[in-house]
């Protein structure tokens, strides 16, 4: 198994160096090669990003640390497992917000 087979098992078709230490890295982390990741933004009011970085914090104070991706993935997989009685009870309990960007202040 040369830089050629690792080059083929990563997908990408730069040199079989970059390619073996992505493959590595992407084993380490507990993910297959061919995970993608998206990057997106959105818009939280105030007090639900509060509430995330409380969140934080006391997971520093319980002794680890987390990510505030790691946080909302985990938030999203508990949501996949709720019922759909409880999620809608959930969505009135939450303020409404206007969508799109916020006009720049100046």
């Amino acid at each position: 198994m040369g830089a050629k087979s690792a080059t083929t098992v990563a997908g990408s078709k730069s040199n079989g160096r970059i390619s073996c230490v992505q493959t590595k890295l992407a084993a380490k982390a507990g993910r297959s090669v061919n995970d993608k990741v998206v990057r997106d933004s959105f818009t939280v009011p105030a007090k639900a990003y509060a509430k995330i970085e409380k969140l934080k914090g006391a997971c520093l104070k319980a002794g680890f640390q987390i990510k505030k991706c790691e946080l909302l993935r985990m938030g999203s997989w508990l949501i996949s497992n709720t019922g759909m009685e409880q999620l809608k009870f959930a969505q009135a309990k939450l303020d409404p917000m206007k969508t799109g960007l916020p006009k720049k202040q100046r």
